[in-house]
């Protein structure tokens, strides 16, 4: 094989890397020998042979493809550049594609590796990094690969309340209101029994369980992976953590989730899940939480979090007696919802409207700033107003 074209396949991968896809040397050394075994011949057969080894998931085929079509497209470069600088090129409210972000962000990082030639130009096709106050308000969904990295990062490093509440269990405490017989007799024997001194017990405080149900459908799946970093600190630092994931399924990502590596977590949790960035089916996941599940982790008056933007496609009586009977069985209801995000959203589907007199909180969960403010209202003794469901019925 000549020698530009392996080098080419190199750089390729590099971007592919960039961009998001696991893409490794090992994953080079094979396209390499892919296509000397299959041979240069058209175009869409060197496409499907580099496809074949680049792309193990379906989540990643459209990278795969957007980026083919960049980096090994020889004519139309200069068009591409002018897109990428023109100021003008959409809607006021049109929002660019995440994909595209890391895409371009990837392939016109190093403008040597691309295979086309042309004229020497200087372009800074760079994307400026946003600073703290803008990351902390930017959309997961529109944040390019380097920037979800550095959110991911700053959501796992969140501090958490105290919400520790006390419990009808009690423990050693000096200043207890009852009486510890069995430690005080234990005290006087030590001491001949001349002395009684009185060992008193209180009541324990104890963290509530912490229970995620993740919708990792089509719209969800951006915003899912970054909750997934905050699950996984989470689980870090309290006992009583447990999540969920469904889409037309429910899978149960608890185990998987506990590898002290965020990525090898995160890899492990994908591997579990068969139906990522697939349909949405809340109404059955959340029947099989309630049936399977629901006794073994919503003890101790746990807290749920559903993650989901309610778009559900066969509504029918099934959803709201499924919310209504999580409701019922746990301590606090959250409703994360990142279509609330925009300004003029309202709950008119028929999905969100049988959801919500089923929660007790009603929030949005697209940026760092709102998870942030997630982990304020994870406190039980504060009292927040602005996020009652009702309101949103009321204005429905």
């Amino acid at each position: 094989m000549a020698h530009a074209l392996t080098e080419n396949i190199a750089h390729f991968a590099r971007a592919l890397r960039v961009a998001g896809l696991p893409v490794g040397p090992g994953t080079v050394i094979d396209a390499v020998h892919a296509v000397e075994a299959a041979g240069i011949g058209s175009r869409e057969d060197f496409y499907w042979t580099l496809h074949s080894v680049f792309v193990g998931k379906h989540e990643h085929s459209i990278i795969f493809h957007d980026g083919f079509e960049i980096f090994w497209k020889r004519r139309h470069l200069m068009e591409k550049l002018l897109q990428v600088l023109m100021p003008v090129a959409h809607a006021p409210q049109a929002k660019p594609d995440p994909v595209s972000l890391r895409l371009q962000e990837a392939f016109f990082k190093d403008t040597e590796a691309t295979p086309v030639e042309r004229p020497e130009l200087e372009v800074d096709a760079r994307f400026t990094v946003s600073d703290v106050e803008v990351l902390q308000q930017k959309d997961f969904a529109q944040m390019t690969a380097a920037e979800i990295s550095e959110a991911q990062r700053r959501v796992a490093a969140l501090v958490l309340p105290d919400d520790a509440v006390p419990t009808r269990r009690l423990a050693p405490d000096p200043r207890g209101h009852r009486i510890d017989f069995r430690r005080t007799l234990r005290r006087s024997i030590g001491q001949g029994g001349a002395i009684i001194d009185l060992a008193m017990r209180g009541a324990k405080d104890k963290h509530p369980p912490l229970v995620v149900l993740c919708d990792i459908s089509g719209s969800m799946s951006q915003y899912t992976r970054v909750m997934l970093h905050f699950i996984h600190a989470l689980m870090d630092r309290r006992r009583h953590v447990h999540a969920f994931v469904f889409g037309t399924r429910l899978t149960n990502i608890t185990r998987a989730l506990k590898a002290k590596d965020p990525d090898e977590a995160l890899a492990a949790t994908t591997s579990a899940v068969q139906d990522w960035s697939g349909g949405t089916r809340i109404a059955p996941s959340l029947h099989a939480f309630n049936k399977l599940w629901s006794r073994r982790v919503l003890s101790g008056g746990a807290v749920v979090l559903l993650v989901t933007d309610g778009l559900e496609r066969d509504v029918s009586g099934d959803l709201a007696r499924e919310a209504d009977r999580l409701h019922r069985s746990c301590r606090r209801l959250v409703w994360l919802n990142p279509l609330l995000r925009f300004d003029g959203f309202e709950a008119k589907a028929q999905g969100i409207r049988a959801l919500l007199p089923h929660v007790d909180e009603f929030r949005t969960v697209h940026n760092i700033a709102a998870v942030a403010d997630l982990v304020t209202a994870l406190d039980a003794r504060r009292v927040d107003r602005s996020h009652d469901p009702r309101l949103w019925l009321k204005a429905a």
